[in-house]
């Protein structure tokens, strides 16, 4: 099999031929049909989060769905043929503790097997596993549900998505995104309103503000721009530091809460909106042989929506 292979931070990645991967007890090998690329790849090559990976040179690609073609001892629920994403659990996904999605076959342990819904492509399974249960549990954290008003910030692929599921959980959602082009998207999925600085959120006294961003500056607004007593959900990790104003923070008596990844149960929701046809995912998709330019665009911050290689 090829795969894109992360040798080094600043090194770019490498196309390698390896030996098709066995699966051991538990797992599944599966026939990659497509991969979404992160912001998270970014992160990993420039050094801010590689400590997440669990070994190097590795495989990235950790938003992963495709379909079985070899199940391993005490495998019994599962079988040849089936559809299915990967949702990685926390540091435990593929692209982190093992060889990934930019590999033409991965392995998979059953325990974080979803069935792909019939009608839903793998494209949007890809999504899903990651962008997707990502932003369910930071929407979780927030305790989103219906009559609260929420702030999304950051409409990359993680803050659309997070948008139309707050929507979907009967949330008041409204974002705040530098680029304008992102907003008709946004208001397509139903926001109520978008601005273009997170200190402009204050003026629809949110209870929840989620920061997708993390750019430092947008951790910091949010704390500005939340109802006293409100909850900052951190997602995004842009920067490595924000400074914050302490003062505001205590005087206000805001949550700060950080979020990373979901739980099997997230992913489980989200398929099933897929599945419903209330949620979907919006994909550039990309083909295998572009996943290193497609992590450049992301670097540069010129994609929409979630890059999805499609094999």
């Amino acid at each position: 099999m090829k795969g894109w292979q992360f040798t080094g931070v600043d090194e770019p990645l490498t196309l390698v031929k390896k030996s098709d991967p066995v699966a051991g007890p538990d797992q599944v090998v599966i026939d990659v049909k497509a991969a979404g690329l992160c912001h998270s790849d970014v992160g990993f090559l420039e050094g801010t989060i590689t400590w997440m990976l669990a070994k190097t040179p590795i495989i990235l690609g950790h938003e992963v769905a495709g379909i079985i073609t070899a199940v391993g001892p005490n495998v019994t629920e599962w079988k040849i043929g089936d559809r299915v994403g990967v949702a990685g659990l926390g540091l435990d996904a593929p692209g982190m503790t093992d060889d990934g999605g930019f590999g033409e076959k991965a392995i998979a342990p059953v325990a974080q097997l979803i069935h792909i819904p019939d009608g839903v492509s793998y494209a949007q399974a890809a999504a899903a596993t990651d962008a997707g249960q990502t932003t369910r549990k930071a929407l979780r954290r927030g305790g989103v549900e219906r009559g609260k008003k929420v702030g999304i910030v950051g409409l990359g692929g993680l803050g659309l998505s997070a948008a139309r599921i707050a929507v979907l959980l009967g949330a008041e959602v409204y974002a705040a995104e530098p680029n304008e082009a992102v907003w008709p998207l946004a208001l397509e999925r139903g926001v109520n309103a978008c601005v273009a600085d997170v200190l402009e959120l204050e003026q629809f006294g949110l209870d929840i503000i989620v920061d997708f961003a993390g750019f430092g500056t947008t951790t910091a607004g949010a704390i500005q721009a939340i109802n006293p007593g409100g909850r900052v959900v951190q997602v995004g990790m842009g920067r490595t530091e924000a400074t914050i104003n302490t003062t505001t923070l205590v005087s206000k008596q805001i949550e700060l809460v950080g979020s990373l990844g979901g739980s099997l149960e997230d992913a489980e929701d989200v398929f099933r909106l897929l599945g419903e046809g209330g949620l979907e995912f919006l994909v550039s998709p990309i083909t295998f042989e572009q996943i290193p330019d497609g992590i450049e665009t992301l670097r540069a911050g010129g994609a929409q929506g979630r890059l999805v290689a499609l094999y």
